[in-house]
């Protein structure tokens, strides 16, 4: 043979085999060469790489210098040592057929078409065998309650010495330390607070993130938010309820890039195992955030369709107390800061007079004190709150009164199928038997077996209840309300609960009032009734009664409430 210049390649794709290996490799290739007569003039290495991605640079660097001449043999320990993809090894031949560059291995020797189809195939089907082997035993581990993977936070690994001596894997317990920042970040968010504030607290803080031997160290907003459609970020991990899931998604690698995707799997493959020992967030926590998180989501896409057009600054915190909801009395457009500190009516300065001729304007300061001063000075007198409840007692009685003929009506239809069921079950007692009795007993069997689903899915409305205290305990409510509004730690919760009770601002203009205006609050009247509530765990009344929204003081006083 014509002495070649040779460079060699080795390769080797698991964290767990040994640099040796790449030695070794050499060293059965150097034997080749030397009793070909050929001279090695480069070699080329990939640690730790598998065969299935071509993007690994020393064989890029292989294939750069073949293409500038550098070489005129190449030598690998076998063909698989140089890839293991059938479509990639393929390419490889070709472009060292077009070079002129024959392919020599120590297990095959001299590399021809049918190896490439052989080979190639073989390789193929053993890295397909080896996904579903690993993905089995994967299986196996979740079965067991075990990881299958890496550690989530919040858990720390158990290593334990078996009686044939090897160690255990996959064991878990809960790390006190970082379950007790989970159900901080869990609480935090459940109250109002976002991931990005959350973080940033964190960080301020100098608690460890997950992410610290990998990078910066540094929490981040998607480490705490995740994706909840696919499970990621702490709080969509269902681990934290003592529940594993797995198979939720798998990884296909871009052809083009060699870099793994996330594909989701449909979820009649994803496979659940109860871990109650590594629970560490109780339900109603985790169901206060997962009901936050529809929240924003609503907001974001309130319709639900994903053709629709995605809206994140709907879901975005609001700069401050009222903000978007405050609006002009006398053509119904947005309040709107017209400078850094004053509300305008937005309409008159962007559309003219022929829109609206309201050019008053307030402090912001002034209007957001004067709605939290009127709330807790003016609503909680025993006769306005009173007049409150009777106003509450007749939109609870008209919901009643419907839900109630409803079911009377139900009822009447029940009795009656029961009645003509019994008639024909006597009749086929008496010898009266026909057979045209079986499809109107089927008949009225079916209407009998819905009227009873409607009646027990409808309860009967229940009793209306309202708190003796009323009225003290609304004003200790809203007192509290204005004080955790000037908490930094409870502002964001407070702010929340305060925008969830008005619904709107109107401000209406009045020179002689002061700063120049007359305020007006649209209410959830159940919830600020909620605020009177004696026990927070009472709220069947107020959930049956539905949300009346109305003008605040529509019942407190003859006209309207005004600020």
């Amino acid at each position: 043979m014509p002495a070649y210049r040779a460079a060699i390649y080795a390769r080797f794709s698991s964290d767990q085999q040994r640099d040796a290996s790449i030695e070794d490799q050499f060293r059965v290739c150097r034997q080749l060469a030397e009793s070909k007569g050929w001279t090695i003039v480069r070699t080329f290495s990939d640690r730790a790489i598998s065969g299935a991605t071509q993007h690994r640079p020393q064989f890029q660097e292989l294939l750069a210098e073949a293409k500038a001449g550098q070489f005129d043999i190449v030598i690998s320990e076998s063909l698989d040592r140089l890839s293991r993809d059938l479509e990639h090894i393929a390419g490889f031949a070709k472009t060292m057929t077009f070079l002129g560059i024959p392919i020599f291995t120590v297990a095959e020797g001299e590399i021809s078409e049918l190896h490439i189809g052989l080979k190639g195939t073989m390789s193929a089907l053993y890295l397909k065998d080896l996904a579903q082997k690993t993905h089995r035993g994967l299986e196996g581990r979740i079965h067991q309650g075990k990881s299958a993977g890496g550690i989530s936070y919040g858990y720390r690994v158990i290593r334990e010495l078996l009686p044939d001596g090897s160690v255990t894997t996959g064991d878990r317990s809960i790390h006190p330390d970082e379950a007790a920042v989970i159900r901080r970040i869990f609480t935090d968010y459940a109250k109002g607070t976002s991931a990005q504030a959350i973080a940033k607290a964190l960080n301020s803080e100098g608690i460890a993130s997950p992410i610290s031997g990998k990078g910066s160290g540094e929490w981040n907003p998607s480490t705490i938010a995740g994706n909840a459609k696919r499970g990621t970020g702490i709080l969509n991990n269902e681990a934290y309820i003592g529940k594993l899931v797995w198979n939720r998604q798998r990884y296909l690698k871009n052809p083009e890039t060699g870099k793994r995707q996330a594909r989701l799997n449909p979820p009649d493959q994803w496979q659940y195992t109860d871990v109650p020992e590594l629970r560490i967030i109780n339900d109603d926590l985790w169901d206060a955030v997962k009901a936050r998180q529809k929240a924003i989501r609503v907001k974001i896409n309130p319709a639900g369709c994903l053709t629709a057009g995605l809206r994140p600054e709907r879901a975005r915190r609001p700069v401050y107390l009222f903000s978007g909801l405050v609006k002009c009395g006398c053509c119904g457009s947005s309040y709107t800061l017209i400078n850094k500190t004053r509300y305008g009516c937005a309409a008159a300065r962007n559309k003219g007079e022929a829109i609206c001729t309201n050019r008053a304007t307030i402090l912001r300061e002034d209007l957001e004190d004067r709605v939290i001063t009127g709330l807790r000075d003016r609503l909680w007198p025993p006769k306005m709150v009173s007049a409150f409840a009777d106003q509450y007692r007749k939109s609870y009685n008209s919901y009643a009164a419907n839900v109630s003929a409803e079911r009377e009506k139900a009822e009447r239809k029940l009795a009656k199928t029961q009645s003509a069921i019994d008639q024909i079950t006597k009749a086929v007692e008496e010898g009266m038997y026909h057979p045209s009795m079986i499809a109107k007993l089927t008949d009225h069997e079916a209407t009998k077996k819905a009227l009873e689903q409607e009646l027990s899915s409808e309860p009967p409305a229940p009793t209306l209840r309202l708190h003796p205290s009323m009225s003290t305990r609304f004003k200790e409510h809203i007192h509290a309300l204005s004080v955790a509004l000037r908490e930094d730690h409870l502002r964001a919760e407070a702010i929340e609960i305060l925008r969830g009770l008005i619904s709107e601002v109107r401000m209406v203009p009045d020179a002689d009032a002061r700063g120049g205006h007359q305020m007006e609050l649209v209410g959830d009247l159940a919830g600020i009734l909620q605020l009177s509530e004696g026990d927070r765990g009472k709220r069947q009344s107020i959930i049956a009664g539905g949300s009346v929204t109305l003008v605040a003081g529509v019942g407190f006083e003859p006209t309207t409430f005004r600020l």
